[in-house]
């Protein structure tokens, strides 16, 4: 049965808010530069004051990469919890406005609409303090396996795994797709998320759970406790799935197991670095938009090389303009 859509997402809904920052501001607040952390409304409410000025748009992982997906052109869909609030209502607007699927229900009772609060350094680095808030509460009942079904490719974020009813989600799409014979991807998302919750990637990425699985060089390494890439790399070629592991401005390096092939990719050239801000999530949208349009594994490394580099030189995980007018160069 042909595929309704190209990509599904599951993750956390979010709306990010961006600010400018010194590398002080991070000292002063014991923040680990690069780092995501969670946290409550109440500090929620603290750091929100203690930023500057702020730009406000829809984010979230897993939704940042279907809405580059859109952008290229892919028929995208997406799966995330907000609260019918004022940021709910304009999360739901901003993904739809992209032309991705978006029916999930929004809680009338629940938490308010999680936020993202980001500091950029000069550098262009990005740190993130998070308040899930209705994220917490996206559950199984919240995943219609007809919808995973109908994909060619389900793609999760690993911030999922922090709630815990989020965790069964995951595990019930997983199981949809499976069903079906699609394919499901994961993203580690990040070091410390990996830290937290190693020996459960492991066994999914081991069992061969995950088909496609993203990772940069500190997730990677912290998944296999490696000493250098070089050995995680090695360990990553024993996985059953293909495995796209990001090095900035190395490139990247594309392990197919089954094949036992390894490719290397040279990173898209830029005018300027900005904001790293979803470089990780636009690699995962021009990767898997090639995958399902057919590329071989080099070209998805290349087009999501150039998805990444067109991001980080902009403010925001969103894309400012059609990211379907860099295809033509890519796949001539």
């Amino acid at each position: 049965m042909a595929a309704a859509l190209d990509v599904i997402g599951i993750g956390n809904a979010i709306v990010d808010v961006i600010a400018r920052a010194e590398e002080a501001l991070l000292v002063t607040h014991n923040l680990a530069k690069g780092s995501m952390t969670l946290i409550d409304a109440a500090q929620a409410e603290s750091f929100y004051a203690a930023m500057g000025a702020g730009v406000e748009c829809s984010g979230g992982s897993a939704a940042n990469t279907i809405a580059g997906i859109a952008s290229l052109g892919g028929k995208g869909g997406y799966i995330g919890k907000v609260k019918a609030d004022q940021l709910g209502q304009v999360f739901a607007h901003d993904i739809r406005a992209m032309g991705v699927q978006f029916s999930s229900k929004p809680g009338q009772e629940s938490a308010p609409t999680a936020r993202c609060l980001i500091l950029v350094t000069p550098d262009g680095q990005r740190t993130m303090q998070t308040y899930l808030g209705a994220c917490v509460e996206l559950g199984p009942e919240d995943v219609d396996p007809a919808e995973i079904q109908g994909a060619q490719v389900t793609y999760l974020e690993g911030y999922l795994w922090d709630p815990p009813r989020a965790k069964d989600a995951f595990r019930k799409a997983i199981l949809a797709a499976k069903a079906a014979g699609r394919k499901t991807s994961l993203s580690l998302s990040d070091s410390f998320c990996v830290d937290r919750y190693r020996p459960e990637f492991l066994d999914l990425v081991q069992k061969g759970d995950i088909d496609i699985l993203f990772a940069n060089e500190a997730e990677i390494l912290s998944l296999f406790e490696a000493k250098d890439f070089n050995e995680a790399l090695q360990e990553a070629r024993k996985l059953p799935g293909i495995v796209a592991l990001t090095r900035s401005e190395k490139g990247c390096v594309i392990v197919d197991g089954p094949k036992d092939e390894v490719h290397v990719v040279d990173a898209a050239p830029i005018a300027k670095l900005v904001d790293t801000t979803g470089a990780g999530d636009l690699y995962a949208s021009g990767f898997l938009y090639g995958l399902t349009h057919g590329q071989p594994l080099p070209v998805c490394g290349r087009l999501a090389g150039v998805c990444a580099a067109e991001i980080i030189q902009q403010v925001g995980a969103r894309p400012q303009a059609p990211l379907k007018d860099k295809l033509r160069a890519v796949l001539a």
